[in-house]
C-alpha cells in the first residue's frame, strides 16, 4: 500500500524582502490565474537553486518536477549536498508550505521534526507542549497521558519536564521533540538532519527507535541526514537529490555510492563566514608538502587538517569535534580535549585555529570530514557536515610495486617475527 505519493511537485520561492515587489507580482499572479484564468506567469521564470554561483533571476525552484512514491512500511533516506532541495521536500508533506505544482498524498497522521523547536510554544512547559502536539495529532487527553511515562523518560528531561521550552538547551529541545513524534504513534514520521544537535549517545538512541517503529510498527519514516552510515544502517532506499531534482532512487548502498562519488577531491581549503552564533567554524585546509592540491595524497604521507573558528565572547565547556568517513562510513571521531582537557575550562574571544596530523596507512579511496563545535552531553552549536574532501592512494609502498591488493579500513603498520621452532 502506498503511503506518501509526491506528483509533479515543484516549489519555487522569490528572493528578495516584502518591500522589493512582492505585493505588486502576486496582485499580478492573481490577476492572470484567478480572474483571466490563465496560467501563473511567473512559472516560466526561475533557475535553480545552485548556492555556488550568482544567478540573474529573482526567482529560483528550490524543487522542480519530483515524482515517487514510499510505500507503508518503508524507511527511505534522503541524501544530497546543502541546498539540493531536502528540507523543502520534507516542508511540504509536514504541510508548513505549499507547493507551486503538483499534489501530495498522504496516508495517515505526519508527525515531523525539522528544526530546533518545531512545533513547540516556547512559553509553555515540556509537558504542555507534549499535549499540545498529541491534541494537533488528534490524539485524546487520555491517549497522550498513555504515552507521557515513555515519552519522558525517552527524551531524559524529566527534571526540567515542567520548565518552559525557552529554557531548554538545543540538545534538550531535540530530545523531547523526536520522543514526542516518535511516540505518538504517527503513522508516517519525518525526521530531518536536527537530529545531528543531539550528542552520539542520544542519536544511537533515536535510530534505534526509528528502526522499532518501522520494523515492529510498520509504519514509515522520512529520513533526511548528512551521516551516511546511519542512512545506510537505517534505509533500505535512498533518493538523491541535487539542485531541487531527484537524481537517484535506488537501494541505500547504490544512491550512497552516487553521492560520495560526487565529491570534488581537489578542494582542499574551505572558508564560512562567521554568524550569529556564539562560535563558529571559519575554515578548513588539508595541507601536504608532497602532493599538489590536484592530486592524491599518499597513505604514508603526514596529513595536517587546520579547522579555524572564532568565538564573540570568551567561552566555556565547548570542544572541537572531528570525524574522518570512507565511503560514507564514519572511521573515527577525535575532539580537541581529548588531549588538551584544559580548552573546557575557557577559551578567549576572536580567531583561533587548531591543528593535527591525520594517522598514515590509511587504505586507498575517497576520505571526508565532518567538523562540529559543541558543548559536552548536550549538542552542538555550529556544524559543517561532509565539508571537504580528499583521495589516498598507494603511490609508494612496496606492496604497490609487488602487486598485492588489501582489503578493509587502514594499513595496520604490523610488527612481525618468525623463528623456526
Amino acid at each position: 500500500m502506498t503511503a506518501i505519493e509526491f506528483e509533479n511537485i515543484s516549489k519555487q520561492y522569490r528572493l528578495g524582502l516584502v518591500s522589493t515587489g512582492t505585493l505588486s507580482h502576486d496582485l499580478n499572479r492573481f490577476w492572470q490565474t484567478k480572474i483571466l484564468r490563465r496560467e501563473d506567469p511567473y512559472l516560466k521564470v526561475g533557475e535553480v537553486n545552485d548556492r555556488a554561483s550568482k544567478g540573474n533571476s529573482e526567482y529560483v525552484w528550490a524543487l522542480k518536477d519530483i515524482n515517487f512514491k514510499v510505500e507503508q512500511g518503508d524507511v527511505v533516506g534522503i541524501i544530497g549536498r546543502n541546498g539540493a532541495g531536502k528540507s523543502t521536500l520534507l516542508k511540504l508533506l509536514s504541510r508548513v508550505t505549499a507547493p507551486t505544482t503538483g499534489t501530495i498524498r498522504a496516508r495517515g497522521r505526519i508527525a515531523s521534526l525539522l528544526e530546533v523547536g518545531t512545533g513547540f510554544h516556547p512559553e509553555m512547559t515540556g509537558r504542555e507542549n507534549i499535549y499540545m502536539n498529541g491534541s494537533i495529532m488528534g490524539m485524546s487527553h487520555a491517549e497522550i497521558t498513555s504515552k507521557l511515562d515513555e515519552i519522558v523518560d525517552f527524551s531524559g528531561c524529566e527534571r526540567y519536564l515542567d520548565t518552559p521550552v525557552k529554557r531548554y538547551s538545543s540538545g534538550m529541545t531535540v530530545r523531547l521533540g523526536f520522543a514526542i513524534a516518535a511516540h505518538l504513534e504517527p503513522e508516517i514520521l519525518v525526521v530531518d538532519e536536527v537530529l545531528a544537535v543531539g550528542d552520539a549517545e542520544f542519536q544511537k538512541k533515536a535510530i534505534g527507535k526509528m528502526q522499532d517503529v518501522s520494523k515492529g510498527e510498520g509504519r514509515t519514516v522520512l529520513f533526511v541526514s548528512h551521516n551516511m552510515g546511519a542512512v545506510k544502517n537505517l534505509c533500505k532506499t535512498g533518493v538523491l537529490m541535487d539542485q531541487g531534482r531527484i537524481q537517484l532512487i535506488d537501494s541505500t548502498e547504490n544512491v550512497v555510492q552516487k553521492y560520495i562519488s560526487g565529491y570534488d577531491t581537489n578542494c582542499r581549503t574551505k572558508e564560512w563566514p562567521i554568524g550569529n552564533k556564539d562560535v563558529t567554524i571559519t575554515g578548513v585546509k588539508i595541507l601536504n608538502e608532497d602532493q599538489p592540491d590536484n592530486q592524491a595524497i599518499d597513505m604514508t604521507d603526514s596529513t595536517k587538517i587546520q579547522i579555524f573558528y572564532n568565538i564573540k565572547e570568551d567561552i566555556s565547556n565547548t570542544n572541537i569535534s572531528f570525524t574522518l568517513f570512507k565511503d560514507g562510513i564514519d572511521l573515527f571521531h577525535s575532539w580537541d580535549v581529548d588531549f588538551s582537557p584544559e580548552l573546557l575550562k575557557c577559551r578567549k574571544k576572536g580567531n583561533h585555529r587548531t591543528e593535527f596530523y591525520l594517522p598514515k596507512n590509511l587504505l586507498p579511496g575517497i576520505y571526508d570530514i565532518s567538523l562540529g563545535i559543541g558543548i559536552p552531553k548536550i549538542g552542538a552549536i555550529d556544524q559543517q557536515n561532509h565539508c571537504i574532501a580528499f583521495q589516498i592512494s598507494n603511490i609508494n609502498t612496496e606492496e604497490t610495486k609487488k602487486g598485492f591488493a588489501r582489503g578493509g579500513l587502514i594499513r595496520a603498520d604490523i610488527k612481525w617475527r618468525d623463528s623456526q621452532l
